[in-house]
């Protein structure tokens, strides 16, 4: 017998909807057994008091036989009751309840969740513990208005300029010293009122040897002090070339000890003032405005056979010790033995060939003779030191107000140990000289690599002088 396809498509939906609503009363309104990790929750609308059945799995009983409703009172039964799901009735008139829905990682999301949440926490304490131990960090600008700003620059704190050339209009720098991140500005174009001033601790260097040089450097103080009552700056340094006989008053009213707003002076030659608290010595150095370079040793500054015992490339004044030690080279023979080029009148500039000759004398002597001046520390001996010729030391005190104590003149170097060869009057140079011929090849290298470690060290120590009381004076309470 042949059935109409509209009959056969008829009867397939009619099969499809009673499953489906046997499927859903299946679902929703047969006794179900609830296993013991299966986790529900009870809806709120639940009875208080009552326990809810999905919380408790049924007792295992005998298998009860269910009979099959059939025709038109099973689909009306299948509808009402899913009607009345919908609607939200059962039985009795009680408002529902219905289980969430079941997760079976749900305890393990949680825990996961939790410990990701530990490990977070606990990350987050050990980088702050990382961060309160890493080194704090202050930043202090330095502007150099006194050649003797390239010594510290370049030589002590061995920071390199941008650009090169040395008489370029405008060179700066920067470099970490310690916890101090410094940045270093020079040259003509470095005027008041035009220096990228970004932080708040500034280092002033000035030249105060004669009168004209106080005059501008007491212009720059008077700006500083105006940043100073303006807030933009907090913490103020001087690095100071002193007079050479120690006569500095000028500066005194500035100073913070005396009403002023310096915290710091760094200042040249052995004044009386030092006390290593907001005073300090700061030594000569080389010429730098005479272009005096950086001298970085090598094998054959050190090793090389010398062909001079000593030498001495400078003025001779009248009446000066200085004409006593030419005298005395004279009368003993040795002068042919040593490099000598005096001149009756200072020049404050040196040629390019001069420089060269200067620097030449050096790297070819073994001893360089230091007279006093004005003052007994002098350029020179720095100068010597640079490529290894041990300064022979007038260690005579000069006329002025410099500190007049046992270990003067030249107390920083000597506190430092330097390893020059000091004298009283340059009747003693014949001997010395004399005792440097019978000195073997192998005693001469030792005692310039002595030298030149020395030399290395001791502005090492200079650094650390420097950085350390600025990080104590400006950043105390950091």
């Amino acid at each position: 017998m042949k059935i109409p396809k509209r009959k056969l498509f008829l009867l397939i939906i009619f099969a499809y909807v009673a499953f489906s609503l046997y499927a859903a009363y299946n679902v929703f309104f047969s006794n179900k057994v609830i296993s013991r990790v299966h986790r529900v929750v009870k809806n709120s609308g639940a009875p208080a008091g009552k326990p809810s059945l999905a919380r408790w799995p049924q007792q295992p009983g005998p298998p009860q036989k269910q009979q099959r409703p059939t025709g038109r009172s099973h689909e009306r039964s299948l509808t009402e009751s899913v009607l009345c799901f919908l609607s939200g009735g059962v039985r009795g008139g009680a408002a529902p309840f219905v289980a969430d829905e079941w997760n079976p990682w749900e305890e393990e999301e949680v825990e996961y969740n939790s410990a990701l949440n530990r490990k977070r926490e606990a990350f987050k304490q050990h980088m702050s513990r990382i961060e309160k131990k890493k080194p704090q960090k202050y930043k202090v600008q330095i502007w150099g208005k006194a050649a003797i700003g390239l010594y510290l620059w370049e030589h002590i704190l061995e920071g390199s300029l941008n650009p090169t050339d040395k008489v370029a209009q405008w060179r700066e720098g920067q470099l970490q010293s310690g916890k101090v991140e410094l940045s270093f500005y020079t040259g003509p174009a470095v005027v008041q009122g035009h220096v990228p001033l970004d932080m708040n601790s500034l280092v002033l260097v000035l030249n105060g040897r004669e009168e004209q040089k106080v005059l501008y450097s007491t212009r720059w103080l008077k700006h500083v002090q105006a940043l100073v009552q303006s807030r933009t700056v907090s913490h103020v340094a001087v690095v100071l070339l002193g007079n050479e006989q120690c006569d500095n008053d000028w500066i005194a009213p500035h100073l913070k000890r005396n009403g002023g707003f310096v915290d710091l002076l760094f200042l040249v030659y052995d004044s009386p003032w030092v006390n290593d608290k907001d005073v300090f010595q700061w030594p000569l150095g080389v010429a730098t405005y005479r272009e005096f370079p950086v001298i970085r040793p090598n094998s054959q500054l050190i090793t090389a056979s010398r062909p001079y015992l000593c030498n001495f490339l400078g003025t001779v004044y009248k009446n000066s010790s200085r004409e006593t030690m030419m005298h005395e080279l004279k009368q003993s023979g040795l002068e042919k033995e040593c490099f000598i080029a005096a001149r009756d009148k200072w020049l404050p500039q040196e040629t390019a060939d001069g420089l060269r000759r200067y620097q030449t004398a050096l790297a070819q002597s073994e001893l360089t003779l230091c007279p006093v001046g004005i003052n007994t520390e002098c350029y020179r001996i720095y100068e010597a030191c640079s490529l290894g010729s041990v300064p022979v030391v007038e260690d005579v005190l000069t006329p002025g107000k410099c500190a007049a104590g046992p270990s003067s003149p030249l107390r920083l170097l000597k506190a430092a140990g330097a390893p020059f060869i000091f004298i009283s009057a340059w009747k003693e140079l014949p001997a010395i000289l004399e005792r440097e011929k019978m000195m073997s090849q192998e005693q001469r290298v030792d005692r310039r690599r002595r030298l030149l470690e020395w030399y290395s060290s001791f502005r090492r120590q200079m650094k650390e002088r420097f950085t350390e009381a600025l990080e104590e004076n400006f950043f105390r309470s950091g």
